[in-house]
């Protein structure tokens, strides 16, 4: 892999979501030597980072900073990491509910800051990161920007700020609905007879191999739903149990909706 990486690399916490971060940049070729992670604890987090449990008393030129934290921390690490930060640094916030006013606010010497949301699949290099940088973010800052973030997944540019919570509902907390789905279609299986073992096993198979199809299909997956389903056939009986008034689509839709609303409140403090 071509050198995409930041000379520098400083992570203001390592909590889950930044850790599988940088847990599949280490193994897609970053330089650990690069990495400086400040975590409270010292506690490790990979063979050649450094972590430090205090802020230096400077930054190299350059760096790009991941703030990793929770987002109730931002005035507290703000007050410590600002008088660190230069024009020539690049702050990347995966802050839920964070605007990009409220980081520039304390942030002011910092040209570039752009917002990620990612999922926790980026560890594997499956997930789905959100961006959204002003209009005024530079063309070859932001493909920079692609670049660093490609080896977790895909990675897609929002315009809209204010559709974060929507993207956060869909793709941020996605991967635990999906989760809970495999459980159910497992559960549902031993309750027509399987055993609990096997049942779990072939939900999550059977998850797996259909997800895999369907990213490699030219069809929708609407399409592909249809055409395993034979008229008069079992999977056609399922789906009509499905289908029937909109069910499953009204039910996500009313998930989406809950998770979304939620974070509205949380980034008005609620």
């Amino acid at each position: 892999m071509t050198d995409i990486w930041p000379d520098h690399l400083f992570l203001v916490g390592c909590g889950n979501m930044a850790g599988q971060m940088l847990r599949r940049w280490l193994a897609c070729g970053l330089d650990p030597a690069r990495v400086v992670v400040l975590r409270p604890s010292g506690k490790a987090v990979a063979e050649g980072v450094r972590v430090v449990t205090d802020y230096p008393a400077s930054l190299p030129a350059g760096t790009t900073i991941l703030l990793g934290m929770k987002p109730y921390q931002l005035g507290d690490v703000a007050g410590l990491l600002a008088p660190l930060c230069s024009a020539d640094m690049r702050i990347v916030s995966i802050l839920a509910g964070t605007r990009l006013a409220d980081l520039r606010a304390v942030f002011p010497a910092a040209a570039e800051i752009v917002r990620a949301m990612p999922n926790l699949p980026v560890g594997i290099g499956e997930g789905v990161t959100a961006l959204h940088a002003d209009a005024a973010f530079p063309a070859a800052s932001r493909k920079a920007v692609e670049a660093f973030i490609a080896p977790l997944g895909l990675a897609e540019w929002i315009a809209d700020e204010g559709q974060f919570n929507e993207v956060t509902a869909l793709s941020g907390c996605g991967p635990a609905f999906l989760f809970r789905f495999v459980d159910a279609l497992a559960r549902a299986g031993e309750a027509i007879g399987l055993s609990a073992d096997q049942a779990g096993r072939m939900a999550l198979a059977t998850v797996r191999g259909s997800a895999s199809m369907a990213a490699m299909a030219s069809e929708s997956p609407a399409v592909l739903a249809d055409r395993v389903a034979s008229p008069g056939g079992m999977t056609r009986q399922g789906l009509n149990v499905l289908d029937a008034d909109d069910r499953l689509l009204k039910l996500l839709t009313d998930t989406l909706v809950a998770a979304r609303n939620r974070g509205e409140a949380m980034a008005r403090g609620e």
